[in-house]
């Protein structure tokens, strides 16, 4: 099973994906994928650390999140923005990026768990002034269709309210 949901920054993502994780688990698994690029960076880190309890376990993976053994649990991975960004500077190459990424979500499909992927919508604000801006705006919006496509249920984030755009959520949320 496959949630995903996608916003602007400070839509509500996070907390909604956690919140519908802990409808679906006692014990759910948070998948960080951020790296710590600097000191405000890292202050973000804090407050998502923040932000959840200890019944959560949590694993930091940059990019390969299929290594976890993830079987049978409930995941939150956020998000698919830093995740691309990894591949993307890594190899410094859309199409690349983009097929290390659709490698990725194609082997989480094959394993029995339940995940919340959560993304950013870059497309719907300023158009980005550099060339290097542009290209990953373009990858995000790619890998954002392929990961609706493969979600059973995918939810927009306004103003930390939820549209359900497929699928159902049946947790009251």
């Amino acid at each position: 099973m496959i949630y995903f949901i996608t916003g602007g920054t400070r839509s509500g993502k996070s907390s909604f994906a956690q919140k519908l994780a802990l409808t679906l688990s006692e014990n759910p698994v948070y998948v960080a994928t951020a790296r710590k690029w600097d000191g405000d960076f890292q202050k973000r880190i804090e407050r998502h650390q923040q932000d959840r309890n200890e019944n959560w376990t949590t694993y930091e993976e940059e990019k390969y999140v299929s290594k976890l053994d993830l079987r049978n649990k409930v995941v939150v991975i956020d998000c698919v923005t830093l995740w691309l960004t990894n591949f993307f500077t890594d190899l410094d190459d859309v199409d690349q990026a983009l097929q290390e990424f659709k490698r990725e979500t194609d082997v989480l499909k094959e394993v029995d768990a339940t995940f919340i992927i959560i993304s950013n919508e870059l497309g719907m604000g300023l158009h980005a002034d550099t060339e290097i801006g542009r290209r990953f705006t373009d990858l995000q919006g790619w890998a954002n269709q392929y990961i609706a496509q493969c979600a059973d249920t995918a939810v927009f984030m306004v103003s930390g309210l939820s549209m359900v755009l497929k699928g159902k959520l049946t947790n009251n949320l």
